[in-house]
């Protein structure tokens, strides 16, 4: 057995082939992981450009094994463990070539695809330098050959579709020398520990001792082992009066994160949380003779602690309005603002500065954060801009000047600081429910709510609030006909209700959501005029609720906001700066998978904008990757569409149905293969409150739920259909599963199933039954982060089940969203369904007994 650590792109170079085994599972890496992968060759990717020493970053290990050697000469290598960092950065570089064939660079392309790609001399599945399991190979190879397929559905597609879309926007920002820095860093910089076994090697045995080694120290472990050994003297005092207290105060956890927060209040804003050990040992070797200089560090990492509670946990600061602002800040979540923060109260307990300043400057950390939520702004960057700030407080001034002037810098691009004008725009018309994640959306909500500054305050620990929209996301009849009277030429109310149903104008907070439902609004105004709550009184004083009410309550809102958060120095203005909607339009085209296509309306809306806006967009840049998977709203092809690229020419449906969308004979495409709005944010990976497992209630709420539910599905639907889901629901109950519900304004009911020991339970549901709008939908999107449907070809199963039965199509490549079929199908085919369910059931049952115990 021997081991090197050896670069990726030396690792896979010459006429070889790694294999992954049949038996092995697929390829599961999702957009956690890709993410992480992507911003650690990002920050290589800064060092390169601004002139740094270039230093290798680790992915990892990979076992191989020789097979046997193929005619010709070619080596093949058995992947006994490491296939998903090879999957994956095989998936990175065709995702770089054919940026570069998109950019006309034919000669990188082709370097990358002859020297890491395939074996241009064998045929046949030899041909190629990665080979998957059967279970992935054909979307693998889709993405190596270019076929229409490549980018499908599936997490081979997906991570495809992810780095396509990275790499696209990288260069749009940064040119040709950042993708040039890129490929440096791609070919040259990722260092993998390749471990390959001799003829006669055990090598299960091998990847056993790897995985298998115990409980490992942690960095902090090595950090304190590191200081005591320098303590000879005084270590036994140190440990009892300082360290011990500190750790025990913290726990593991806890003194990781302060270790590493510690290293970037130094003044190192690249620090790695998992490299801490080696920055401070780096660090502290000057001070290693210095028993007193040793301790006095550990003295302040022990002040400091104090303060990293304070942040953890506001109730211990004794300032009321640094308390009120820190608190506001960790109800926001993560730990963006931690560096920033813990500078500051060094400042405060220091005599440096007063809590009244630091409050300030903790108040513009806030805003730029709410701000960016507002515009619709990634979080990516964010995290790099508050490491670099407590540098900028080490100069004379005022802290609070010196954080509003450094975030007032940024005031174009990924780091930007959206001014008034663009949070009133972004108010009015952007969906901020899809924004950001639930408890900052609800967050925003009830800042707004307090600044009525109403005599009774509402305690928001006991009321059990939820963000509810007053225009129904799934709207009956009624509301539809009162949008018929606001839209505009070229407008169909479906297309208006998309443009402002998720926009602030339209959301509140109620605990209530059950009662509201999709009621018409003179019921709802009935329920939120009896509200405590200010913002549910003034929507109830209206007389009606359209587009003109929604956007002249977002524009009440949007001054509020400009007040509550307060932006950046003004001066600093930039016209030219591209509107943040069409960024987002952009990586929107690039997470579509093959097979599939969407609207202008359904881009307007996830945007903020007109549909007639995203057409002429779309139709007057050139080379914007998915254009032609841009349909009008019945699925055809827009007749003033014009190829706008050189790769393309002539009809696009023939594009579109070698991917696999289907059409009639009328031209429209099918509307099962369609994305919606709502498809099109859970592929960008935005959370909304519906994602959320559906819960069992509480026994004495279970019933009045349930009765509820079979109201509206009784109300709304026929009554073979509604004695199909309830026969369905019963079934379920009797192999094991139970009932849960919803708690969006619409009832819906999933068939829940309990997995897993009872230190590692997860809940599994297969489909959730909307009884109002008449739609099930089948939950891929959640079944993919959960055993033992994380695994691809069981999804592929489910599908396949259900597409068997009449009145149900699936498209293949919504295989990680949630496609629907008509609730109508329970009439005449409940027996069908319910061997569906079954079959899951039995699915989930031998997995946990295959389960290690």
């Amino acid at each position: 057995m021997q081991a090197r650590e050896i670069t990726f792109s030396k690792l896979v170079q010459g006429e070889m082939q790694f294999q992954v085994p049949l038996y092995q599972r697929t390829y599961s890496w999702q957009r956690e992981e890709l993410q992480q992968l992507w911003d650690d060759v990002q920050e290589l990717v800064e060092d390169q450009l601004e002139g740094r020493p270039p230093a290798a970053h680790f992915l990892g290990s990979v076992v191989l094994a020789p097979e046997r050697v193929a005619a010709g000469g070619m080596q093949r290598w058995l992947v006994v463990d490491g296939q998903q960092r090879l999957t994956t950065l095989m998936l990175v570089f065709t995702a770089l070539r054919d940026r570069h064939r998109e950019r006309g660079a034919a000669k990188k392309a082709d370097r990358i695809h002859d020297l890491l790609l395939v074996n241009g001399y064998q045929d046949g599945d030899d041909h190629y330098r990665l080979l998957p399991t059967q279970a992935d190979r054909e979307a693998f190879t889709a993405c190596v050959e270019s076929l229409p397929k490549a980018g499908g559905s599936g997490n081979v597609g997906a991570a495809y579709r992810f780095f396509l879309g990275a790499l696209t926007e990288g260069e749009a920002a940064g040119g040709e020398a950042w993708a040039d820095a890129v490929e440096a860093v791609l070919s040259n910089l990722l260092s993998i520990v390749a471990i390959t076994a001799a003829e006669g090697d055990n090598v299960y045995r091998i990847f056993e001792s790897i995985n298998n080694t115990g409980v490992g120290l942690s960095q902090s472990d090595l950090l304190r082992n590191y200081l005591f050994m320098y303590l000879p003297t005084r270590g036994e005092s140190v440990y009892r009066n300082l360290w011990l207290p500190m750790q025990e105060l913290l726990g593991p956890d806890r003194l990781e994160l302060l270790v590493w927060l510690d290293l970037v209040v130094a003044g190192n804003s690249r620090a790695k949380q998992s490299e801490i050990y080696r920055d401070q040992k780096k660090r502290l070797e000057p001070l290693s003779g210095d028993e007193g200089a040793l301790q006095a560090e550990i003295a302040a990492l022990a002040e400091r602690a104090d303060r990293l509670m304070r942040i953890l946990e506001p109730a211990r600061e004794t300032d009321p309005e640094l308390r009120e602002v820190l608190d506001r800040l960790s109800r926001w979540g993560g730990q963006t603002h931690y560096p920033l923060a813990l500078h500051l109260l060094d400042l405060v307990d220091s005599g440096r500065s007063t809590a009244a300043e630091v409050t300030e400057a903790l108040s513009y950390a806030e805003s730029y954060m709410v701000r960016r939520l507002f515009a619709g702004l990634s979080t990516t960057g964010s995290n790099r801009v508050f490491m670099e700030l407590p540098k900028e407080l080490d100069k004379d001034g005022s802290p609070a000047q010196a954080v509003r002037r450094f975030l007032s810098r940024n005031r174009t691009g990924a780091r930007s600081w959206p001014s008034d004008d663009a949070v009133r725009e972004a108010i009015r018309t952007r969906p901020f429910y899809k924004a950001g994640r639930s408890n900052q959306r609800f967050q925003v909500l009830r800042r707004l709510e307090e600044s009525y500054s109403a005599s009774e305050p509402v305690d928001y620990a006991k009321a059990r609030l939820t963000v509810e929209h007053v225009l129904p996301q799934r709207p009956a009849q009624q509301w539809f006909d009162l949008l018929a009277e606001e839209t505009e030429d070229d407008e169909s109310p479906d297309e208006l209700h998309a443009l402002i149903v998720h926009t602030l104008g339209n959301l509140t907070l109620s605990g209530d959501n059950a009662r509201l439902s999709n009621h018409p609004f003179r019921r709802k105004q009935e329920i939120l005029d009896s509200s405590a709550l200010r913002m549910n009184q003034y929507i109830a004083a209206k007389e009606r609720w359209g587009r003109a009410e929604i956007h002249s309550r977002a524009d009440e809102l949007a001054e509020r906001a400009v007040q509550l958060w307060p932006g950046p120095i003004e001066g600093v203005v930039h016209a030219d700066d591209e509107w943040a909607g069409w960024k987002e339009l952009r990586e929107a085209l690039l997470a579509m998978p093959a097979g599939t296509w969407t609207t202008y309306g359904d881009l307007a809306a996830l945007v903020g904008t007109h549909a007639v806006a995203v057409g002429n967009h779309v139709g007057s840049k050139p080379g914007l990757h998915g254009a032609y998977r841009v349909l009008t709203a019945d699925g055809r092809i827009s007749a003033g569409f014009r190829w706008t690229d050189d790769q393309h020419s002539g009809d696009p449906k023939d594009l579109l149905e070698a991917e696999g969308v289907p059409f009639d004979g009328a031209g429209r495409a099918r509307r099962s293969h369609r994305l919606t709005t709502g498809d099109l944010g859970t592929l960008l990976g935005k959370e909304v409150a519906e994602d959320a497992a559906p819960a069992r209630a509480a026994d004495d709420e279970q019933q009045a739920v349930a009765a509820r539910f079979e109201v509206l599905l009784r109300e709304n639907q026929t009554p073979e259909a509604a004695d199909g889901v309830l026969s369905a629901l019963r079934f379920w109950e009797r192999q094991g599963g139970y009932r849960a519900y919803g708690k969006a304004s619409e009832t819906s009911c999933s068939p829940n199933l309990e997995a897993g020991t009872s230190l590692d339970s997860h809940t599994l549901w297969p489909i959730a039954i909307y009884p109002v709008t008449g739609t099930v939908e089948v939950v891929f999107q959640h079944l993919k982060r959960r055993r033992p449907f994380d695994d691809e070809p069981l999804r592929r199963e489910l599908m396949s089940r259900l597409n068997g039965i009449d009145g149900i199509e699936l498209a293949e490549a919504k295989l990680d969203l949630r496609p629907s079929f008509p609730l109508e199908v329970f009439a005449g085919h409940s027996e069908e369904l319910c061997a569906v369910l079954e079959w899951f059931v039995h699915v989930v049952a031998l997995a946990e007994a295959r389960r290690p115990m």
